[in-house]
């Protein structure tokens, strides 16, 4: 999984950079994928892995999970492309507390861009085509209004679809 391992002066992980967010999901099944593996490039999140497997398994995904079962996908090999991935912190803990800038954060990844919000609002807004390494922070960015506020809708949806109100830490913690 992810690791900051000094870029960005940072280590460990809970930040909203690349070092930390892409973590590639490695799956091996060769009955139905074949025996000479492929690779399948689309974003995922975290609360799709458990409907995906289950999906793959031939178990019925209950309704109460959350997220997305891509297995027919996987399986034909046609995977929808996702407009986003959701990024959060909810709680900043551990390696990444907030004597060192620690805090609670919500954000996209889409194919090309990384925006994050945190309590006080725009925080991120990285173009990871044109600055792979995220060395300039374009957010208030008057040039990169629109895009920001694309994103910030489309994390607005995110937020919505997934019921988070995006609160302090401790409310989660109480």
């Amino acid at each position: 999984h992810g690791d900051m391992l000094h870029s960005q002066g940072a280590v460990k992980k809970q930040q909203p950079y690349e070092e930390s967010i892409m973590v590639p999901f490695l799956l091996r099944y060769p009955r139905a994928f074949g025996a000479g593996g492929r690779e399948v490039d689309t974003l995922v999140n975290a609360p799709d892995i458990a409907p995906t497997l289950l999906g793959l398994c031939g178990v019925p995904v209950p309704d109460s999970m959350e997220g997305t079962d891509f297995s027919a996908g996987l399986i034909k090999g046609d995977m929808p492309d996702m407009d986003a991935a959701l990024l959060m912190c909810p709680a900043p803990f551990g390696q990444w507390t907030r004597n060192i800038g620690g805090r609670e954060y919500r954000g996209v990844r889409t194919r090309r861009h990384t925006y994050c919000r945190d309590l006080k609002g725009p925080w991120l807004l990285y173009d990871n085509e044109k600055d792979p390494y995220q060395l300039e922070n374009l957010c208030g960015n008057a040039e990169f209004a629109a895009i920001q506020g694309e994103l910030d809708a489309i994390l607005n949806r995110k937020l919505k679809e997934t019921h988070d109100d995006f609160r302090p830490a401790q409310h989660y913690i109480e």
